[in-house]
């Protein structure tokens, strides 16, 4: 496919459920491919952000939702390489989908074990680019589901008291009640108490839910 073209959206999709609410930044120096590729985009139910420059896309306000990036490697002020290495020292980590005149084996190999989506090569079909596209908001909108799961965790958290977050402790620890009151220098009937607060304010009782749950915070 030569991105420069207009494309049409016949024989390829987007997943409707990885569409909404997506947004798409593409960086690439060359204008007709940006418009070419945001038509295309568009057309697919996509919301489209271009840039022409590395600068421009860094400078940019990074949105708190399900997105990608679709990186041109050559770029006049900086290489597609190092945005992906500037974007995961910022924490601002996007699924990327590497796009290219001038690709080489090394270029692709460095790309994707730093765990781009895809490395493509122009010209590029549209399946492909589309494919890609695809799995990277997949892999967006599971990452911000796990975020606000473990940000809904860390409020349910917060409301324990210090003394319950011990006896959690203990608990996912595998301790007995009578070993965890030894422990921490009170009754077993308090820890008992204490156990079914714990229960009640994160919303789990079984022993090994909350091990999962400990886990997935670092308790």
């Amino acid at each position: 496919m030569d991105a420069r073209r207009p494309m049409s959206p016949a024989g390829a999709g987007i997943d409707p459920v990885f569409a909404i609410n997506a947004v798409v930044s593409v960086v690439d120096d060359d204008p007709s491919v940006l418009r070419g590729l945001q038509r295309l985009l568009m057309a697919h139910g996509l919301e489209a952000e271009t840039f022409s420059s590395a600068a421009a896309f860094l400078a940019a306000p990074r949105r708190a939702s399900v997105g990608c990036l679709v990186l041109d490697v050559r770029l006049p002020d900086l290489n597609g390489l190092e945005i992906q290495r500037l974007l995961a020292e910022r924490n601002q980590e996007l699924p990327i989908v590497f796009i290219t005149g001038h690709g080489d084996i090394s270029m692709s190999v460095r790309a994707m074990k730093a765990g781009a989506i895809d490395f493509l090569t122009k010209p590029f079909t549209e399946e492909a680019l589309l494919e890609a596209i695809s799995l990277a908001l997949k892999k967006s909108r599971a990452r911000l589901a796990a975020a606000q799961e473990a940000a809904a965790l860390a409020g349910r958290l917060a409301s324990l008291s210090s003394r319950e977050v011990e006896v959690l402790r203990e608990v996912v620890a595998g301790k007995l009640y009578k070993q965890i009151a030894a422990d921490l220098g009170i009754a077993e009937r308090t820890v008992k108490l204490h156990r079914a607060r714990i229960s009640e304010k994160l919303g789990v009782r079984a022993v090994a839910d909350l091990v999962r749950l400990a886990e997935k915070v670092g308790l």
